[in-house]
Parts: C-alpha cells; structure tokens; sequence
C-alpha cells in the first residue's frame, strides 16, 4: 500500500513509523510546506519520498493522512478530495464539526474517514515522531456512516493492526468529550505555567524546587501555539463549557481553604480520588 502522509509533525510522523513497522505501507509518501520539515522527514527515515506537490502525491496513494492543524485542515482536506477517486482519506484531527461540516456536500465525500487517535506527546514537528505511539490507544471514528462502507472497513482493520481500540461518535459527541478530556488539560496547564512563571521570577528556582507533579501537571504547556489555538478556535463553545466548570471548581477549593473549612476540603479530595477507579 502506498500512503501519502500530509503534515510531517509528531501525528503524521509517528503514523508513518508505524505503518512501515507493521509492514502496511510499502511506500510512505511526506507531504509538507516546509522544505525544512521534508528533509528532517527523510534523514530520520519517515518517508521513503517528501514531496511539496499535494495532488501528484495523493494521486500516487491508495490512503491519504491529514496530519495538518486545524485551521489548516480546513483548506487542505477539500483539497485533497479534490483529487480521489478510488482512495481512502483519513484525518487526524482534534476536532471534527467544524471540519466535517465544511465537506459534507463535497462529492468525493465518501472516500473520507474522520478518525480522531487519542495519542500523542507535548512535543512538535519531525523530530516529535515515536514508534508505538498508538499502541493500546483509543482511536475515534466519527461519523461513519456519513462514509463509503469499503472505506470504514479499510480504516477499522488498518488501526485494529495498529493494536488500537475502535469508538464510534457523532462529530458534535466528539468534540463535547474531547473538551472535558483533552483540551481542558491543555488549557490548565497552560495557565499553570502562566501563574508560576507570573509568580516565582527565579527561573533556577522553579528548576531546583518544582517536583515530578508539577512536572507532570505542567508538561503539556510544550505543546505548541500553532497546534492548539485552532483547535480552542473550533471547538470553542465547548471549550468554554468546561472552562467555566474548571473555574467553578476552582472558586469551590479556594473558598474552602479561605474558610478553613478543611473537613470539606478533604471531601472534595475523596470525591476527586474517584476518578483513580476509571482512570487506572
């Protein structure tokens, strides 16, 4: 199987491992804008070719990766449909309404997957990419239904070999859950980094006293701007859904702790503990 990867960061890069890993993809074609990421692409032996030709290389492909941020996916994506006709088409986007909307009428609609893989690292760009990254994962199929039958079934068995567990949700569902699981992560540690860096102005201090739980709780707030400020932008009524709720949540904590009202402070803590039962 030939496979064009668009996009050559920590997704697309990682996709490309695996899939010459498990013996899937017999020629990986990289597609990206930058000269400099096609190079690194090919001198870490992502890709067997890097091309900055998108529709030359989605012509060569039996399936295509959109591995691109979302603003970008936007564009890009009915670009490529554009171009197929028997090819399979996979995104691997954060967030799916916004997108999902913008090809519903397109007539090569059919061809297309969306697939969301909840996997990844706080890190960018070529260099980013990890064998196994998948493996024992979660991968979300939106929408299915709205795809051609073949072409589910080519995406399901190629993850299933990929060792990922298959869900199956509506764009909408989608993107309300990935807000509450993913995407408010990123923004609390963001604002965490924020509030440290706000507040200890001793750089080699933070260095010397912060503990693996904050390095831990902090770690996402590597991940990069061009990446996630589309996403916030897409997602963005739910995105503010649960802020609101984490903010709720926080005014609750430091109420407590003003009152000294610990009996109840340590309450909240029993009931936070729960998510240990899902989440082992």
């Amino acid at each position: 199987m030939v496979v064009t990867i668009i996009g050559l960061g920590l997704i697309g890069g990682s996709l490309a491992i695996s899939l010459k890993e498990k013996g899937l993809a017999t020629h990986c074609i990289g597609v990206d804008l930058s000269a400099e990421n096609r190079q690194k692409a090919l001198a870490l032996h992502l890709v067997d070719e890097a091309s900055a030709d998108l529709a030359a290389a989605v012509r060569r492909a039996d399936l295509v990766v959109v591995a691109v941020p979302m603003d970008a996916m936007l564009t890009v994506l009915p670009q490529v449909l554009d171009v197929v006709d028997r090819q399979v088409v996979i995104d691997v986007g954060s967030t799916k309404s916004m997108l999902l909307a913008r090809v519903a009428d397109h007539p090569q609609r059919g061809r297309f997957v969306a697939v969301h893989p909840m996997a990844g690292t706080e890190f960018s760009g070529p260099e980013a990419a990890v064998a196994e990254l998948f493996d024992d994962k979660t991968l979300v199929i939106c929408d299915a239904d709205q795809s051609d039958a073949d072409a589910v079934t080519q995406v399901e068995a190629l993850f299933r070999l990929l060792n990922m567990r298959l869900e199956y949700l509506d764009a909408a569902a989608h993107d309300l859950h990935t807000a509450y699981v993913s995407h408010i992560s990123h923004i609390t540690s963001f604002a965490l980094a924020l509030t440290v860096l706000k507040k200890e102005k001793e750089e080699q201090q933070i260095f010397a006293l912060a503990s693996g739980g904050f390095a831990s709780t902090v770690r996402l707030a590597k991940s990069s701007p061009d990446m996630w400020v589309p996403i916030f932008r897409q997602n963005r009524v739910n995105v503010l859904d649960v802020l609101d709720e984490h903010i709720k949540q926080l005014q609750h904590l430091r109420q407590l702790i003003h009152a000294e009202d610990f009996a109840a402070v340590y309450q909240q803590i029993e009931q936070a503990n729960l998510i240990g039962k899902i989440l082992k």
